[in-house]
């Protein structure tokens, strides 16, 4: 199955770091929360990346094309000019780099990947987010519910605004703070490709697609009450480090 990372807002809560690097840069455990986020996908055998680009996603493409070598032995010939790779481990994936504008609204972001993604289901997350969520349980309540969109809802602190679920379907959507009994979107999605047709173009806001299909009954929740965390500002990024550091980060679900 496709899968879809959004990666190229600013980070601007996180400008310590991303005045140099794109927010799904930034490392955890010496490895970009990017790469946290694939490998949770890979596990679940979804391998077919489309990682949407803007802010410096020359960094993103560099790290891709250099992914082996960076995790790899080599052997350089300084005369001929060959490096062979030796001894690492390569991973199976596919990695479509897709520059999707530098002030291009999330909404206007999915909707470029339309090309690629086909007449296909495909998954969807930010590149700023990690959980434990099961995704054959995600994919499965997906294609039982047969709405167009599955968000994963998630009960993380205070900060962030709120969604109204009554049985499964997603009855608000909207940015009001909330408490601790409420549900969040944790990105996580499932959708099938008439969801493009809820974004206009480039300057489409996400919660704007996301209350349209609310609208019409066709976005449903996937409750997912164990780990999810946000890396938003540096002490996410603080207490991620420190929840990898314990040798038991509860989002990694991968050997």
């Amino acid at each position: 199955m496709k899968v879809v990372i959004l990666a190229g807002g600013y980070g601007t809560r996180l400008a310590e770091e991303t005045d140099i690097k794109p927010k799904p840069m930034v490392e955890i455990g010496g490895k970009p929360i990017l790469w946290h986020i694939m490998m949770h996908y890979a596990h679940y055998g979804c391998k077919d990346f489309y990682i949407a680009l803007g802010y410096k996603g020359e960094v993103i493409k560099k790290y891709m094309v250099d992914f082996n070598s960076l995790n790899s032995n080599l052997t350089i010939n300084l005369k001929s000019g060959t490096v062979d790779i030796e001894d690492g481990h390569k991973l199976d994936w596919i990695v479509k780099l897709v520059d999707t504008g530098m002030k291009t609204e999330i909404g206007g972001r999915i909707k470029r990947l339309a090309p690629y993604i086909g007449n296909e289901t495909f998954m969807l997350t930010y590149g700023d987010g990690v959980s434990d969520v099961n995704l054959h349980d995600l994919l499965a309540f997906h294609h039982s519910h047969g709405k167009l969109a599955t968000l994963t809802a998630v009960q993380p602190p205070e900060r962030f605004g709120l969604i109204e679920i009554e049985g499964d379907e997603i009855k608000e959507f909207n940015e009001k703070p909330q408490t601790d009994e409420n549900w969040i979107n944790g990105g996580f999605f499932v959708f099938e490709p008439e969801i493009f047709d809820y974004i206009e173009g480039d300057e489409t806001l996400w919660q704007k697609a996301l209350g349209e299909l609310t609208k019409d009954g066709q976005l449903m929740g996937y409750r997912h009450s164990s780990f999810w965390h946000c890396m938003d500002t540096l002490p996410d990024k603080y207490y991620l480090e420190k929840l990898w550091q314990s040798g038991n980060p509860p989002w990694k679900i991968w050997e």
